[in-house]
C-alpha cells in the first residue's frame, strides 16, 4: 500500500471517526470496496446508553458473537475520562465487583478493545483512559497492550502514555511485562485490604498472589520504571473501615519506594446487599490517618451512583432482561 494511502486511511479513521468505509470520502470507491472485503469494519454496536445526574455515561457496547462489555465517560473540569474494559465478565471474583459475580465469559480481541475507544470518542474528546473496566487486564496482556499502543500511536489517536492508566489486581507476572515495555503508561493496583486474611476474603487473587509478593513486584516495578504506583483502596462499611485498617494500610504502602493511595468509597451491588458505603466521617478518619503517616493519598468520589455505577452491572441488567423475553 501506498504510504499516502496509508496515511489517508488513518486520517479517516482516528480524525474522522468513521465506522464504515464508505464514509472515507478520500480514498476511490473500487479501494473503498477492497477494504470492506478485506478488512471489515470490528461489529460494535452502542445497545444502551445510562446517564447519570453527575454526566457520567456508561455505554453497553455489543459484538457480533452476541457478548457485550460496558464503557463509561466521565466528565470533570479539564479532563474526560473513559473507563474502558478487556474482558467479557472477569475471573477474579472480587466479593464487591458485578463483573466478577458472572464469571468470565472470554477476553476481547485488541481490535473490540479499541471499539469502546472509538465509540466513546464520538460523544468527546477523551484525555484520560483508565483500563478499568470489566476484566484483569494482565489476565488478556498482549490484545491489551496491541489496543494500547494503538490508541498512543502518533498517528494513530495520539493521546499521550502519561494519559492511560492500567488497573491490576494483583496478576503479579504482569508487572516484570509492563516494566519491560519501557512505555510510560500509568498503573494502579486494587488492594483493597491491608493484610491477607481480610484481601483473600475480598479478592480471591490474594491466595495465588498474597500481598508480600505483590507489594515486593510493586517495588521492583517502581525501581525499575522510575512511575509511581497507585493503590486503590475501596472503603466498604465495617468490612475494611476501621482505624486499624487504615494504620495497617499505610505500613504496608510504606514499603514500596513510589506510590500514593486512592481511596474510594464503595459502590453498592445488587449481589451484595450486606456491603455498605461508608459515611463521610469514615473515608475522612481513613484520610487523616493515611496522610498523619505519610503517605500521598487522594480521596475520590463515586461517579453514576444513580444509574449503577459498580462496573458490570448494566451488563448483568440486560442479561436478565433477554432471559425474562
Amino acid at each position: 500500500m501506498r504510504t499516502f494511502r496509508a496515511d489517508q486511511i488513518l486520517h479517516s479513521l482516528y480524525r474522522d471517526w468513521i465506522d464504515d468505509w464508505d464514509m472515507a470520502t478520500t480514498l476511490p470507491k473500487d479501494f473503498r470496496e477492497r477494504l470492506k472485503e478485506e478488512i471489515p469494519f470490528t461489529s460494535a454496536k452502542l445497545l444502551d446508553v445510562a446517564r447519570s445526574d453527575d454526566g457520567t455515561e456508561k455505554l453497553l457496547v455489543g459484538f457480533a458473537d452476541g457478548e457485550a462489555v460496558e464503557t463509561v465517560l466521565i466528565p470533570a473540569t479539564g479532563r474526560f475520562t473513559q473507563c474502558i474494559s478487556t474482558q467479557v465478565g472477569c475471573a477474579m471474583g472480587c466479593a464487591f465487583c458485578a463483573s466478577g459475580s458472572q464469571g468470565v465469559v472470554r477476553s476481547l480481541s485488541a481490535d473490540e478493545i479499541v471499539a469502546q475507544y472509538m465509540l466513546g470518542r464520538k460523544r468527546g474528546e477523551i484525555t484520560n483512559i483508565v483500563v478499568m473496566g470489566m476484566g484483569e487486564p494482565f489476565a488478556n496482556y498482549d490484545e491489551t497492550m496491541r489496543a494500547l499502543k494503538l490508541i498512543n500511536a502518533g498517528k494513530g489517536p495520539n493521546l499521550g502514555a502519561r494519559h492511560i492508566t492500567l488497573s491490576t489486581c494483583g496478576v503479579v507476572p504482569g508487572f516484570a511485562k509492563l516494566a519491560a515495555e519501557g512505555i510510560q503508561f500509568e498503573l494502579s493496583v486494587s488492594l483493597h485490604a491491608p493484610n491477607d486474611a481480610l484481601r483473600s476474603e475480598l479478592m480471591p487473587v490474594n491466595r495465588r498472589w498474597p500481598i508480600d509478593e505483590l507489594l515486593h513486584a510493586c517495588a521492583e516495578y517502581t525501581k525499575a520504571t522510575k512511575r509511581i504506583i497507585t493503590f486503590e483502596y475501596t472503603v466498604i462499611r465495617g468490612v475494611n473501615d476501621s482505624r486499624a485498617c487504615a494504620e495497617e494500610l499505610a505500613a504496608q504502602v510504606r514499603r514500596v519506594p513510589m506510590a500514593k493511595v486512592n481511596l474510594i468509597p464503595l459502590s453498592p451491588v445488587s449481589h451484595r446487599q450486606d456491603f455498605k458505603t461508608p459515611d463521610e466521617k469514615t473515608m475522612l478518619m481513613f484520610l487523616d490517618v493515611l496522610m498523619k503517616k505519610g503517605v500521598q493519598t487522594m480521596l475520590r468520589r463515586s461517579r453514576g451512583k444513580d444509574k449503577d455505577a459498580a462496573c458490570g452491572q448494566l451488563r448483568i441488567r440486560r442479561m436478565k432482561e433477554r432471559r425474562s423475553i
